[in-house]
């Protein structure tokens, strides 16, 4: 299962929500959205555009941890 670690970037550049919605050109809503991870899927275009706005990577972004049988 992939983990989005989202709240943990935002809150390591003391950045809120509403902030990263408006440099990466998305809603708040969307945003908040794959923050708690209630998305399927996310654009690589959105992907690159916080791991821009954050700097930092994907990975400091999306983990994967095995799910339990």
């Amino acid at each position: 299962m992939i983990i989005i670690r989202l709240d943990r970037m935002l809150a390591d550049r003391k950045m809120q929500l509403s902030k990263l919605a408006e440099l990466v050109g998305i809603s708040v809503v969307n945003l908040s959205n794959l923050k708690t991870g209630k998305v399927k899927a996310v654009r690589f275009s959105t992907l690159n555009a916080i791991c821009k706005a954050l700097d930092c990577q994907p990975g400091d972004i999306l983990e994967y941890v095995e799910e339990d049988e």
